[in-house]
């Protein structure tokens, strides 16, 4: 198990191929974290799909249409663009053209991607799972594509 050190700031998702745990940074992304918090906590991303996987790039996810193409029933974000790196197991909001577009919909880098620095917002960072992330069925968009089963918050796990 990760050593996770701040429970209210993990988020533990299973997926179909195995658990993923990521580090949130609220210190990154404030309102970012809150709204994916937020999110886990309603069950919004139980059972939605991985829609657009690209191989050496990322894994996307979050879409409540499984088609990259919706988000919640919240407002979208304004960008909290931040120097963190987009490296493997670096997790960023996916977002349309518009900077302040984001809403339900990230994805976790598989390999460096330093072109989207400055441009997306990062919030998080794979501490335990990335070999499960790199099992994910690629494609755009995937057929039959693996899903996280469920989201939560660490803090909200019984012991």
């Amino acid at each position: 198990m990760a050593d996770i050190t701040d429970p209210e700031n993990t988020l533990i998702i299973e997926t179909t191929k195995g658990r993923v745990v990521i580090a949130m940074r609220p210190d990154l992304a404030p309102n970012h974290v809150a709204h994916i918090k937020k999110l886990a906590r309603e069950g919004f991303y139980d059972n939605i799909v991985f829609h657009r996987v690209i191989d050496g790039f990322m894994a996307q996810t979050g879409c409540p249409k499984g088609t990259g193409t919706g988000g919640s029933k919240y407002p979208d974000l304004k960008a909290e663009f931040n120097a963190e790196p987009h490296v493997r197991g670096v997790v960023s909001m996916a977002r349309s053209q518009s900077p302040d577009s984001a809403n339900s919909q990230f994805f976790i880098v598989f390999d460096d991607a330093r072109f989207l620095d400055k441009q997306y917002t990062a919030w998080g960072k794979v501490i335990e799972g990335m070999e499960n992330v790199d099992k994910i069925k690629r494609g755009e968009p995937v057929r039959d594509p693996d899903k996280m089963t469920t989201v939560k918050v660490a803090a909200d796990i019984a012991a």
